[in-house]
């Protein structure tokens, strides 16, 4: 099957409610994503009009993966940039004269 990190079972509260979960991450990091979520429920709860419990957490949700799309472009779009930047150095590297010098003296 392959290899699976042990998991951990934590009791968090999300949005006011309990709630069990495994994780493989360690109690620091499930509390962050435990704050991310809640932190997006209630900004989604009080956004100035009446919001359902469920309307809530699907909003909250639909800001947190469009966190996440708009991160993935960002970081695709800057590795772009420097396999860019490293390919026209390397390129001058090549055409250097020093690169011309041959060891065999």
């Amino acid at each position: 099957k392959g290899f699976e990190l042990e998991k951990t079972l934590y009791e968090v509260n999300i949005a006011g409610t309990p709630f069990k979960m495994r994780s493989s991450h360690d109690q620091a990091t499930v509390d962050e994503l435990v704050a991310l979520v809640n932190e997006k429920v209630d900004q989604a709860a009080t956004s100035g009009r009446q919001v359902s419990f469920q309307n809530a957490l699907l909003l909250a949700s639909l800001h947190i993966a469009e966190d996440l799309v708009m991160t993935r472009r960002q970081t695709f779009s800057a590795l772009d940039q420097l396999e860019s930047r490293t390919e026209k150095v390397l390129q001058g590297l090549e055409s250097s004269p020093l690169s011309q010098i041959s060891a065999d003296c």
